[in-house]
């Protein structure tokens, strides 16, 4: 059986230690990278499960790895690490494509639940009894007004025009559409699109929500599909859009 491999990142040699020991305590396969440079050559060239990235390194930072990656289609989960307190970084680099984010100082227990969290998200369900290959696939297409999603091309166009989504924004509309028209808490939303539960984190919730209504809705400003419900959450509802 094949080793879950995980590309570390990062250009400060004890905190490559502590997580490359513990994650390889963990059963995972571990690749270094000291700078941005070696790590987008890393992650064109090899396939790995998910990548934790530090933000600030030499000769190519995190954002701009970041970003390189998602511009080649590459998919895999990325995890960012950030200062504590920056906001700006953490959004940014949501914007960009990542998957998630982790403030240091982190624990190597929170690294691993995230880790395997961003993971089981990334991989789709197996199908017991496969269709055969003469039988067409049943794709998953949803037309909301002028707003069309197709599931198994990964696409969201606008009057056929295709809008860019990042594969974690794609990943939460999905989940909206399949839960029209109920409320949702943002410790649900988090549990389930982000597989993990930490009632302290659910600012990235937020900030996904911010970014998608900028792409999707006519006017952000007054979100008819992805509604504020105060004190509650959210709700989807796109019956009477249009």
């Amino acid at each position: 059986m094949t080793m879950d491999k995980i590309l570390v990142v990062d250009d400060e040699p004890a905190i490559v230690t502590l997580l490359s020991y513990n994650l390889k305590q963990a059963g995972y396969e571990v690749v270094t990278a000291t700078n941005g440079k070696d790590a987008l050559e890393l992650g064109l060239a090899q396939s790995f499960t998910c990548i934790l990235l530090d933000l600030m390194l030499p000769q190519l930072d995190g954002m701009e790895v970041t970003k390189r990656l998602r511009q080649e289609k590459v998919r895999t989960p990325i995890i960012i690490v950030t200062a504590k307190n920056d906001e700006f970084d953490k959004v940014f680099g949501l914007e960009l494509g990542a998957d998630d984010y982790i403030t240091k100082p982190f624990s190597p227990r929170e690294v691993l639940a995230r880790i395997k969290a961003v993971i089981r998200r990334a991989v789709p369900e197996t199908v017991e009894s496969p269709q055969p290959v003469s039988q067409p696939v049943n794709r998953a297409i949803t037309v909301i007004g002028d707003l069309r999603i197709d599931q198994d091309k990964f696409q969201v166009t606008r009057n056929g025009e295709k809008i860019s989504l990042t594969p974690k924004e794609f990943e939460l509309l999905v989940y909206f559409i399949e839960r029209e028209g109920r409320v949702l808490s943002r410790d649900a939303i988090l549990n389930h699109v982000w597989g993990y539960d930490y009632a302290s984190e659910t600012r990235i919730v937020d900030i996904h929500i911010s970014h998608l209504r900028e792409k999707i809705e006519l006017d952000p400003k007054k979100p008819r599909l992805i509604r504020t419900v105060r004190g509650f959450g959210y709700e989807f509802v796109g019956e009477d859009y249009g």
